[in-house]
């Protein structure tokens, strides 16, 4: 079992940043890939973007490539998202998700396969 805790969101102008994160614990943290969803007012979940076991390879959105960074730091058991120029259409609910299953150092962003999630964070991105 391994429960994650979100935190970081909150209430920010068109063109401003927020860093959340997403502390692990219950298991290895290093085992599992982790990814970040996001799911907007009356919108079904989207992924955002994933990282691997090792944090060495990272997959994003294209909606949020070249505006967002996953990191991950194995020895805090914490995955961040770094979100820059963020738009009003970034206004979503965000979850942090881990993936015991997928295979070798790589990424997984399809929702279904994850095995743990968070119980979100809310991002409100104003005009």
């Amino acid at each position: 079992q391994v429960q994650l805790v979100e935190s970081g969101g909150g209430l920010v102008q068109a063109g401003g940043s927020l860093r959340l994160s997403c502390a692990a614990s219950g298991r290895t943290f290093s085992n599992y890939a982790m990814g970040w969803f996001r799911r907007a007012p009356g919108k079904e979940r989207d992924f955002a973007s994933a990282i691997s076991r090792s944090g060495d390879v990272t997959y994003y959105a294209d909606s949020v490539k070249g505006r967002f960074t996953i990191s991950r730091d194995n020895a805090k058991n914490t995955v961040y998202l770094q979100m820059d120029s963020l738009k009003p259409e970034d206004t979503a609910v965000y979850y942090c998700a881990a993936d015991r299953q997928v295979a070798g150092d790589s990424y997984q962003s399809d929702a279904r396969f994850y095995d743990y999630w968070g119980q979100g964070t809310q991002v409100t991105v104003s005009s």
